[in-house]
């Protein structure tokens, strides 16, 4: 019989991990603007201004009567109930 090499090994040099890219599902939305626009208090989107998103919210409210519709502030932490004109 004949005797084998000994085994090779490679050795994997470790690299430098990338950070992670941060993934959005339903839940956790990235809120880019100020201003969220919520619709039976889930939050919908999200506006730099307050006029953008009250115009939105009108629109919403016009076309969907029953729902509740509101813009809140997250700096403030204050909301605004739009009413059906």
């Amino acid at each position: 019989m004949t005797t084998r090499d000994a085994t090779k090994t490679l050795t994997m040099v470790p690299r430098m991990e990338e950070p992670a890219e941060e993934t959005f599902s339903q839940r956790k939305r990235p809120a880019s603007g100020r201003y969220l626009l919520q619709v039976d208090r889930q939050t919908k989107s999200s506006y730099p201004s307050a006029e953008v998103a009250e115009k939105a919210a009108l629109a919403i409210k016009k076309g969907h009567p029953l729902v509740r519709v509101t813009v809140y502030d997250s700096v403030e932490c204050a909301s605004t109930l739009i009413e059906a004109v």
